[in-house]
């Protein structure tokens, strides 16, 4: 699989990793050992990044990573994970909390430097706060880190922590359904040499073509309550996690619009992946899934060929057509 610099850290990345958000508690239950093969077949199929949080199932998913690398051989190509900084409950992040937060990773994952330190969507005051970044900064000289990001919710939050030096990589949402980024900070982002990683790429599913309806969704899913109750009861800053903040029913028919543009011998979930990685200012992107024949299948969108101009029109003439007013100004 192709990898690619993730900025300036000189960490060479799989341009498709894992994403472990999905063993914390907003989904439906996941084993352990559903959510170690899940890590292990990405790890085997080439991928060599893996994106958590301390807050993804409490701790839950940096104990399952730190578990699967345990089991890897000595001569396994080296392989990089990337967690996030919870910020304090004013929603900021304060130098006590940082470091609290790097012990706490370090300890689940068992290292004693961690790849990437990424603040976790703070709120946007954050990011104009100097002694973040001072702090961040301090954490790298001191070895507790190797190096430092961002993951933000706007694609305004994204513009202003570049302007540190500390600040290598941003983490932002990115897909067919939620084309502002590409507008709006690539080009600036390869201009400053900052790595982009690029999460919910599958917009909870509704870009895998994995359900037909909420009651596909289990009692206990986060999806299931966006589905039922509007875009602002999903997870995250005015519900912009969920579906990637796409209204569900409008998802569904640009979903059932965007079919006809997927190869036969494609899956949806792979297209997506591929219109992705299209875009060269993406470094890398963290689909996560619990299935294993679903992680092997998103790790093999890298080797896909790219897809055609005409395909990327046609997929923006389906966003501006059935999303655009309801997702583009807001994140």
């Amino acid at each position: 699989m192709e990898r690619r610099p993730l900025g300036t850290t000189g960490m060479a990345l799989s341009t498709v990793g894992l994403g472990t958000w999905n063993v914390g508690p907003v989904w439906d239950d996941v084993s352990d050992e559903q959510a170690r093969e899940a890590i292990r077949t990405a790890l085997k199929e080439g991928a060599n990044f893996v994106d958590t949080a301390e807050v993804y199932g409490d701790g839950r998913a940096e104990r399952l990573i730190a578990d699967a690398l345990a089991e890897r051989s000595a001569g396994a190509e080296r392989a990089y994970v990337a967690t996030k900084a919870a910020p304090d409950e004013d929603g900021r992040h304060s130098e006590s909390g940082l470091r609290e937060s790097v012990a706490g990773s370090q300890a689940r994952l068992g290292v004693d430097q961690l790849d990437l330190l990424q603040l976790h969507c703070p709120e946007t005051a954050a990011f104009y706060e100097p002694g973040t970044f001072s702090a961040l900064e301090d954490l790298k000289a001191e070895g507790e880190i190797a190096h430092a990001g961002v993951s933000v919710e706007k694609v305004e939050e994204a513009m202003k922590p570049i302007e540190y030096d500390v600040v290598e990589s941003v983490q932002i949402i990115f897909n067919p359904f939620r084309q502002r980024p590409a507008e709006r900070f690539f080009e600036r982002a390869a201009a400053e040499d900052v790595g982009i990683i690029v999460r919910v790429p599958l917009a909870s599913g509704l870009l895998a073509d994995a359900f037909d309806g909420i009651e596909d969704f289990g009692p206990d899913d986060h999806r299931r309550t966006a589905a039922r109750e509007g875009v602002a009861a999903g997870v995250g800053r005015e519900g912009g996690e969920t579906f990637a903040g796409v209204p569900f029913e409008a998802g569904l028919d640009a979903v059932a619009d965007l079919r006809r543009l997927v190869p036969e011998d494609t899956t949806m979930a792979q297209f997506t992946l591929r219109w992705i990685l299209d875009f060269d200012a993406v470094t890398t992107v963290i689909p996560g899934s619990t299935t294993p024949d679903h992680v092997a299948e998103n790790v093999a969108a890298a080797d896909l060929p790219p897809l055609s101009h005409e395909t990327h029109g046609a997929v923006r003439d389906v966003y501006d057509a059935h999303l655009y007013d309801a997702v583009h100004h807001r994140w």
